[in-house]
């Protein structure tokens, strides 16, 4: 079974499943896991890979709308070498700072590959679940898409200084509890622009039409090959970690005034299912667990 196939297994098992992490009383939870042989290209540093894999987390937190309160991480290599443990904690600190929150510690393990789990905890009082898009509201996202594709072509190139850069995404926390009194439903795109339509038109049991042009990361722009390939990275990829969410047209204007990042209208929710991109059917394919399918 592929990621969506076992969770589809496990969803009657885990009912309160389903959103960017759980929610308990006010409480919000997320853990992630990520590995070298499928997260971290040859080239991404131990900051990176501190910084990317927390931030993981705390994407799912600011998904919510939820304001952080610590996270913690789990780092298992072959050998603990001190520079590069260093550099992981590092890395988790100053992504947790940049996010508003405190990275707490952790876990050491021995294992033959590096691998990293992340966990996050956040408090808010309304989450925004993936469930509540309406008929007309307007689909947005923040900031670029394409990023993340962007970078792993730069580390295939051997420009690694720079993929690191790109690598070390800011988890949208302030945009996320910004959106949160205006968002009727959400999700951060981790698993590819496409696939967070279809998983929040599926939720909401509505359809989405989005239309171009949509905000692809001028990166994208410079290393793809073509336009096949520049759509494959912004719309398909995924691992960008921004927010996808709906809202009601009439508070476009003053979310978009208060968002602190770029927060660009894609399209419209409409009552019929399917997902569409410029009037033609959008694949429901995006990155899985380590993959890009």
């Amino acid at each position: 079974m592929d990621e969506r196939t076992a969770l589809s297994v496990l969803a009657d098992r885990l009912g309160p499943a389903g959103d960017d992490a759980a929610v308990i009383e006010d409480l919000v939870f997320t853990i992630d896991m990520l590995h070298a042989s499928t997260d971290f290209p040859n080239g991404t540093t131990r900051y990176t890979a501190g910084w990317r894999a927390v931030g993981a987390s705390l994407s799912d937190v600011a998904a919510m709308g939820a304001h952080p309160i610590a996270a913690v991480a789990v780092y298992a290599a072959p050998s603990f070498e001190s520079e590069q443990l260093i550099a992981f904690v590092d890395g988790a600190r100053e992504v947790c700072a940049a996010a508003g929150t405190e990275y707490v510690g952790g876990d050491l393990d021995g294992n033959p590959e590096f691998s990293a789990a992340t966990a996050a905890i956040g408090r808010t009082e309304s989450p925004i679940r993936r469930s509540g898009a309406d008929p007309g509201d307007v689909i947005c996202v923040t900031g670029t898409l394409g990023r993340s594709a962007a970078a792993l072509a730069l580390f295939a190139d051997g420009k690694t200084e720079r993929a690191n850069d790109l690598f070390r995404f800011e988890p949208r926390i302030a945009a996320g509890r910004v959106l949160s009194p205006y968002a009727s439903a959400m999700m951060d795109s981790s698993d590819g622009f496409a696939r967070s339509l279809h998983q929040l038109a599926e939720a909401s049991g509505v359809g989405f039409a989005a239309e171009s042009p949509l905000p692809i990361d001028e990166t994208v722009e410079e290393v793809a090959a073509n336009r096949d390939e520049r759509r494959e990275m912004g719309v398909f990829f995924g691992e960008d970690f921004e927010l996808v969410c709906t809202l009601d047209p009439d508070d476009l204007a003053a979310a978009r005034a208060a968002s602190p990042v770029r927060l660009t209208p894609v399209g419209r929710v409409r009552a019929e299912g399917g997902v569409t991109l410029d009037g033609d059917p959008l694949p429901d394919r995006g990155y899985t667990h380590g993959r890009s399918d």
